[in-house]
């Protein structure tokens, strides 16, 4: 009886068919196809059916585990449910350390996605410090400049920005494109988009000849590609535009706190004084923008509303309100070409000199200084004025408040577009840190 037992469990056992890696092959085949057309959901099942045939064939710690794992957690990081995306990356990075070591090129792929998730979750020291990780290991194995890098540079770039590391960032913008140009040449278009993104970078940073300096060098590559990457002269040219109207507005040369320097010189002629108060190079930009979007077919409404929002940014900062107003109109016909009109849905701040004791305007030592807030409601009315400005939360003294209601009374919006035409807001807020020495 019992070698009876015996003999029909082995059967039994002998039923089930094992594992082979041409089953493996198939449901890999299958999760691409649906992964690859961005049907995530489709793509869970197979992705950890494909880690579960692994793992029975090989075992819970097989090294052949690594790229399974790393397909569901990409899946899973496309599905943004990052814990498990993290939880897996992590047993995919334990299985290549305890089997290879630290310097293993199948470390890559897990280091990368787990540094994206803790980005995506908003964990920025920890994505600094993975994605640092795998940017020194894609160096060691595939050289210096090698350009697969790029793809790790990039979320690591934003990464340090958001920590406001700021050298740091400066030191990876500049890398990024000196392995573009040594990947590609310094005259393809390809070096653009960093040059591009190192450009905003520091025209946020308020280093506004230097980002000129790398949207000019963009520019550059564009014009030299010829009429067929016309396009590709927008974005710089925007930028250009944008870095010396930010210059203006922003500059503290011969304007005291206490004026008003966006009101008219009642002296001079609208046309005249924009050109005189803006350097009209930027204006060109934005035409030559524009004549490069209307040459290229078919026209992206949408880009060409966004070049007639910067016209409009232009003309309003430079007290030309009138031309203004007129190119928000034709931006907004040309978002709803475009399908939605949300860029003109709220008002946009184009200019405002925070008060001294800002926290923006702060330099040197702040050892014997504490922040403080002040924030403010505030009506933008449809030529993008400011009325009714009241405080709503506080903790500063009542001098810092008086500033910063001062400063939000002769700052400009763009106002709201309700239907094509300017509208006021009721109710904006805005709100400014201040340094306060300590009692």
């Amino acid at each position: 009886m019992r070698v009876a037992i015996i003999v029909a469990t082995g059967l039994l056992c002998g039923s089930v068919a094992a594992v082979t890696d041409a089953d493996r092959v198939q449901v890999y085949h299958d999760f691409r196809a649906v992964f690859d057309a961005r049907k995530y959901p489709d793509a869970l099942p197979f992705a950890e059916k494909l880690v579960a045939l692994t793992q029975e064939q090989y075992g819970p710690t097989d090294r052949s585990l690594t790229n399974p794992l790393c397909n569901l957690a990409t899946t899973q990081y496309r599905l943004h449910d990052y814990k498990k995306a993290e939880d897996t990356y992590l047993r995919a990075v334990k299985i290549v350390e305890d089997s290879g070591g630290g310097a293993d090129r199948a470390l890559l792929r897990p280091l990368h996605g787990l540094g994206a998730t803790y980005f995506a979750t908003q964990q920025y020291d920890d994505a600094a410090l993975i994605l640092k990780r795998a940017l020194d290991l894609s160096r060691n194995l595939d050289g210096l400049f090698n350009v697969e890098q790029m793809s790790i540079l990039v979320p690591l770039i934003d990464s340090l920005v958001a920590l406001g590391r700021n050298d740091e960032a400066e030191r990876a913008f500049d890398y990024a494109i000196r392995v573009a140009e040594t990947a590609y040449g310094k005259a393809d278009l390809r070096v653009q988009k960093p040059l591009n993104r190192s450009a905003q970078w520091q025209e946020k940073m308020g280093r506004y000849a230097t980002a000129r300096v790398l949207y000019a060098r963009a520019l550059q590559i564009a014009e030299q590609a010829g009429p067929a990457a016309a396009i590709n002269t927008v974005e710089p040219l925007e930028g250009i535009a944008r870095t010396y109207r930010l210059e203006f507005v922003n500059s503290d040369t011969d304007k005291s706190d206490t004026s008003d320097v966006y009101a008219p010189a009642p002296q001079a002629d609208p046309a005249v004084q924009d050109a005189q108060r803006l350097n009209p190079d930027g204006e060109r930009a934005i035409l030559m923008a524009l004549k490069a979007i209307d040459e290229t077919e078919p026209v992206d409404h949408v880009r060409r509303g966004a070049a007639f929002v910067e016209l409009g940014d232009w003309y309003l900062s430079g007290d030309v309100p009138n031309r203004g107003m007129a190119s928000y109109r034709r931006a907004w016909k040309e978002f709803a070409l475009g399908g939605s009109t949300g860029a003109l849905a709220a008002p946009r701040q184009l200019a405002y000199r925070a008060p001294l004791a800002s926290v923006s305007r702060a330099r040197g030592d702040h050892d014997n200084l504490e922040e403080h807030f002040v924030e403010v409601s505030f009506t933008v009315t449809g030529e993008g004025r400011t009325r009714d400005v009241m405080t709503v939360a506080t903790d500063a003294p009542l001098g810092q408040q008086k500033a910063v209601m001062a400063a939000i009374r002769k700052a400009r919006y763009a106002p709201r577009f309700e239907n094509g035409e300017p509208v006021e807001t009721l109710g904006v807020r805005f709100r400014e840190r201040l340094l306060v020495k300590r009692p």
